[in-house]
């Protein structure tokens, strides 16, 4: 039923053996990621400030510009992962299994890991309100996490029918 050694094959090919559910979910995640990514890396002050929820800092010399170009190159990272992502999509899909396992260690650690280990925005001070990718980065990875269980899923090889014989019910 579900096969582990699908995670990393022996070979990278185009044969996606997984339920094509989960194949389907993921090329709309990576759409949605790759817009997401976009947004960070194109419309930094947009995606800090407008979606993000992080205030504006003043002073002299301007400390926006250095954050905005953290954010931009923030994108662009996660453009790159997502770029690598749709090479996979059209080329090697047997490794959709691998690249899920890479998106819930991402947002398993913004669900789990950074609320515990690290200082928390949403207190007011940095920020004006909880940011979407945090809000509901535990309910993406559990959607994660189920269709990386569905891309194990082994397909019920078809029936091969020989010529003259009929399909039994």
């Amino acid at each position: 039923m579900f096969d582990v050694k699908t995670i990393l094959p022996a070979e990278a090919d185009n044969q996606y053996q997984g339920s094509s559910i989960a194949l389907y979910f993921f090329v709309l995640f990576v759409v949605i990621m790759t817009c997401r990514s976009i947004v960070h890396m194109f419309f930094s002050g947009f995606g800090l400030h407008e979606i993000a929820n992080l205030v504006h800092f003043d002073g002299e010399p301007d400390p926006s510009r250095i954050i905005h170009l953290f954010f931009s190159l923030w994108g662009f990272s996660q453009l790159i992962f997502c770029l690598i992502c749709w090479v996979g999509i059209w080329k090697y899909r047997s490794l959709v299994p691998a690249f899920y396992m890479l998106w819930m260690l991402e947002w398993g650690g913004r669900a789990f890991l950074y609320p515990i280990f690290f200082v928390r925005l949403s207190d007011g001070a940095y920020s004006k309100g909880i940011a979407p990718g945090a809000e509901f980065a535990p309910h993406v990875f559990l959607c994660l996490v189920l269709f990386f269980l569905l891309s194990l899923k082994r397909r019920k090889p078809k029936p091969v029918l020989m010529s003259g014989t009929k399909e039994e019910n």
